[in-house]
């Protein structure tokens, strides 16, 4: 392997919020080894993700063009195309381990080898029917493995637990163990030399939020951070957003029981479970950089760490995602790695799509001129200044976020806009002033060019994206 072409771990967590790593300022994280990558790389401190779900959000993520472009607008939409066909095609072995939400589950979008685990609880009988390498490994255990269907509804107090379980399946079947310990094997036991790019996916913390009993018990007596919410914010929630409420309270996504007003125990509860498992998958990353050095390639290997999007947590009343708030939307990016400034934070407004045209040009591929996302590498390589003008993101028919075709936010450096295609409300939030997002200034006359400008903002952006990515079916299809 020659200097300038470098191994690639890419790591994507699934429901990871911006504010859950201790070195970033979040002190109710316990989070070591994001610590240290934090230390040793560089840090986009305000990444946004394109779509607030899985699929478009990935979809996006993995050919650099937004889920307009894509066609990928809500899990299970097909998807067969990645850039990490560019990679395979330059002499990279790639290797996926874990989540990537690809559909049909198993397309290879590139990659030479795919071991897929899929969502914690996939018992929906409206989720098409799959068994991922997780489930596998659970009946060569002869065990059942754990989900709404087979053990959560049947707890006496599972209305009452915000989705919050303690794992009592055997540790090392924890799905985020499982897929760690998956990734760490392919890195002792692949023989050959080649640079190589390797995907790990891990399925947590999205819910149900599961961590085992050592995970949690480090979070005993430990403070959380307390909801932003209150009765004026929900009051002010524009219709669509208000009707997600409704549709969490009515039904059990993900093993969580949604409730309109949690005490503040219980909100303290699934908080210490959605941060133990953060602690698990950070400890599963130190095994990964712990099965790197073993290989002897540690100081050749980029290490990039990142998540699919956030999840509110109770903030504005809100659980998951399918909003654009920012605990939904924004998301944690560390690079690391032989040629990246140690210690750096870019403050810049930056895209969770950006990371594919960077991981291409660290591979020394050009990325495609349809790409309309933007290499990170000007940040990575110091530049302090570096970042977007605005950041974009999309939420279009989705089947939970029922009552709307077309939810659209932009943000520039203070404010953020969310409009809706079918309706005249939205919000529009001064995020200098109101960083925590409690003061919907939509109907805010004083603010009404901010608002206009923003809308005119996100007109322009769609007409320019329809022009730039013209091309990109002719190459993929």
């Amino acid at each position: 392997m020659t200097s300038h072409r470098p191994n690639i771990l890419f790591v994507i967590t699934d429901q990871q919020r911006f504010d859950t790593i201790a070195a970033l300022g979040h002190e109710h994280a316990i989070t070591p080894n994001l610590d240290q990558l934090v230390r040793s790389g560089t840090t986009f401190t305000r990444t946004y993700v394109t779509a607030p779900s899985c699929a478009p959000s990935r979809a996006s993520l993995f050919t650099g063009m937004y889920p307009h472009s894509t066609g990928v607008l809500k899990n299970n939409d097909p998807w067969t195309h990645s850039w990490v066909e560019l990679l395979a095609d330059s002499g990279y072995r790639c290797a996926n381990v874990g989540k990537m939400h690809t559909y049909p589950y198993t397309s290879s979008v590139g990659f030479h080898e795919r071991h897929v685990v899929e969502n914690k609880d996939r018992s929906n009988p409206a989720l098409p029917f799959f068994l991922d390498e997780w489930d596998k490994a659970f009946h060569a255990r002869g065990l059942v493995k754990p989900d709404r269907a087979t053990k959560y509804r049947g707890i006496p107090d599972y209305r009452e637990r915000l989705g919050a379980f303690e794992w009592d399946a055997p540790d090392d079947l924890h799905v985020d163990n499982f897929v760690g310990g998956l990734a760490s094997h392919w890195l002792d036991v692949y023989p050959g030399d080649e640079p190589f790019f390797l995907q790990v996916g891990f399925p947590g913390p999205h819910p149900p939020y599961d961590p085992t009993a050592d995970a949690l018990r480090q979070y005993t007596g430990r403070t959380m951070p307390t909801p932003y919410d209150s009765p004026e914010d929900r009051e002010h929630q524009p219709a669509a957003i208000k009707d997600l409420i409704r549709d969490n309270l009515e039904v059990d996504h993900d093993a969580i029981v949604h409730l309109e007003h949690p005490s503040p125990e219980q909100i303290d509860r699934q908080r210490r479970h959605y941060m133990a498992n953060v602690t698990m998958i950070d400890a599963q990353v130190g095994q990964l950089l712990d099965a790197l050095e073993r290989r002897g390639v540690l100081e050749d290997t980029v290490i990039i760490f990142t998540s699919d999007h956030g999840d509110c947590l109770n903030d504005h009343g809100h659980i998951q995602k399918w909003s654009m708030y920012e605990s939904s939307v924004r998301v944690p990016a560390i690079v690391a790695g032989p040629g990246i400034v140690a210690d750096h934070r870019v403050d810049g407004l930056t895209s969770l799509f950006d990371l594919g045209p960077t991981i291409l040009e660290l591979a020394g591929v050009t990325p495609p001129e349809w790409m309309e996302a933007h290499s990170l590498m000007p940040g990575i390589r110091g530049d302090a200044d570096f970042g977007r003008e605005y950041a974009f993101a999309e939420h279009a028919r989705d089947m939970i976020l029922q009552k709307t075709d077309l939810m659209t936010m932009v943000r520039d450096d203070r404010w953020k806009l969310v409009e809706f295609i079918d309706h005249e409300d939205g919000q529009l939030f001064d995020l200098e002033d109101d960083p925590h997002e409690m003061v919907n200034l939509w109907e805010s006359a004083a603010h009404r060019s901010q608002r206009d400008r923003l809308s005119r903002v996100i007109a322009r952006w769609r007409a320019e994206s329809a022009l730039l990515t013209a091309g990109w079916s002719a190459a993929f299809r």
